[in-house]
């Protein structure tokens, strides 16, 4: 009985001690998040006492908070990037960009308890809507700390849903050599300027009785066709810009759960459904010029100016300076120097691998035969155009065929080039392959140790 009551005692004084802890815990989080709002809404005075407390409370916990702080603060941004450097032992000056940069390559710096509250209040005061996509104890696999705001409110940059569609004969406003986004599903041929999803990053659509969405990061330069019906569950997912980027890649959101998915990845990342183990199925699209589209596909149709948006839609016109310039406008760590950050590449994944080839291996039209993983692939491509489609090899050895790559070459027959397969001379099919193009930083970034073809 003794020992038993000496267990008991134990075990009792265990629970005690362990409810102390977590009681000092919860006093010293909201402690913190007082602070930490203080140094967002607080007067000078305030914002001294908040400063003075987290610095004597010495924790590097309270690093995330911070750097998003710094990025809204419009005074005392010295004395927060001096609390920065003293927590860290860094010697930074006060550049969000930088300390964004810096966060990325330090994920052991984990943030305190409570930090998911603290962010969604900072979010919602600029956007009340943002409260849907980050909230207290939302499950995340990303680190929450890493969501930066893209400047634009929830649908700030609107995604077009069923846009209207007119004859390639009606679409006098388009000019031969300008980008086009090139689809064709079941005999459904339709082209999507760049010029207009520049705007809007976005469609929802169903496409030769498919339903599927575009998903456009210009800023990682990645336009990725999703098929939005998953199994398992009746509607298609309908999809919005949620204006937050994770690593310089946009986060697009669904209209029902108001999760957060990767649009490089296609899944969610950040809500309700993080964990669900859905994964976007990939369609082929193909970026090529709206006069190669035209002479290939006479019957398509083609996005209409009238999108029900008022928007400047000539060529370039919102981010032509960025595509221009080799800098990236929000923080994402480039630490594989294999080809510069927004140098262009063309990626596919497959079951279990993943391989990108640089766009340059293209110049002048090329034919270039590699393996993804187990498969043989070909990619057959022009650089001058950003095309690049690619297709299951069979075991075939494909050439280039005169200076028309609508057609290929293999033990001396010719194939067709077709938006579905490579089409051989006794009716042989070779599938194509779902990739795309996109800046080196996104590939390397999102899929790291990824293989880069020669």
């Amino acid at each position: 009985m003794l020992i038993r009551g000496m267990i008991v005692g134990f075990v009792l004084a265990c629970l005690v001690s362990l409810a102390a802890y977590a009681n000092e815990q919860i006093t010293d989080s909201a402690e913190v998040r007082k602070n930490l709002d203080l140094l967002l809404i607080g007067n000078d005075r305030a914002i001294e006492r908040a400063l003075d407390h987290l610095d004597e409370r010495g924790r590097t916990d309270v690093v995330a908070p911070l750097i998003h702080i710094l990025r809204y603060a419009r005074h005392h941004r010295t004395e927060i990037t001096a609390l920065l450097n003293s927590l860290t032992h860094l010697d930074m000056d006060a550049d969000w960009f930088k300390w964004m940069l810096w966060q990325q390559t330090h994920p052991e710096v984990q943030p305190f308890d409570g930090f998911d509250a603290f962010q969604a209040r900072m979010f919602a005061r600029i956007d009340p809507a943002f409260s849907a996509f980050v909230y207290a104890g939302v499950k995340h696999e990303i680190r929450l700390e890493e969501i930066a705001w893209g400047g634009v409110a929830k649908d700030g940059i609107p995604a077009l849903d069923h846009p209207k569609l007119i004859p390639a004969a009606s679409a006098d406003y388009m000019t031969e050599g300008e980008p086009v986004f090139g689809v064709a599903i079941n005999g459904d041929v339709r082209a999507y300027p760049y010029r207009i999803l520049d705007w809007h990053e976005m469609f929802n659509d169903r496409i030769g009785g498919v339903p599927v969405a575009l998903a456009y990061c210009t800023l990682c330069g990645a336009g990725i066709l999703f098929e939005t019906q998953v199994p398992g569950r009746e509607e298609p997912f309908v999809f919005g810009s949620s204006g937050f980027l994770y690593r310089s890649n946009k986060l697009m959101f669904d209209r029902e759960t108001h999760s957060l998915w990767n649009q490089f990845t296609g899944r969610p990342v950040v809500g309700m459904l993080t964990g669900s183990g859905i994964v976007l199925k990939v369609r082929p699209v193909v970026t090529t010029t709206w006069g190669e589209w035209r002479r290939a596909h006479p019957d398509t149709q083609v996005l209409s100016l009238d999108t029900g948006y008022r928007r400047d839609y000539s060529p370039g016109r919102p981010y032509g300076d960025y595509f221009a310039s080799p800098a990236l406008m929000f923080p994402a760590v480039t630490k594989d120097g294999r080809l510069e950050p927004k140098d262009q590449e063309f990626g596919l994944r497959v079951t279990g691998a993943e391989k990108s080839w640089p766009l340059a291996r293209f110049d002048g039209g090329r034919v270039i035969n590699d393996r993804v993983g187990a498969l043989d692939i070909v990619l057959i491509g022009d650089a001058e155009t950003r095309t690049v489609r690619a297709y299951r090899a069979g075991g075939l050895e494909f050439n280039r065929h005169d200076d028309d790559l609508s057609v290929v070459s293999a033990d001396g027959d010719l194939w067709q080039v077709t938006e579905d397969a490579l089409e051989g001379p006794a009716g042989q099919q070779l599938t194509r392959l779902p990739g795309h193009l996109a800046y080196w930083f996104a590939w390397s970034g999102y899929l790291g140790g990824a293989d880069l073809g020669d």
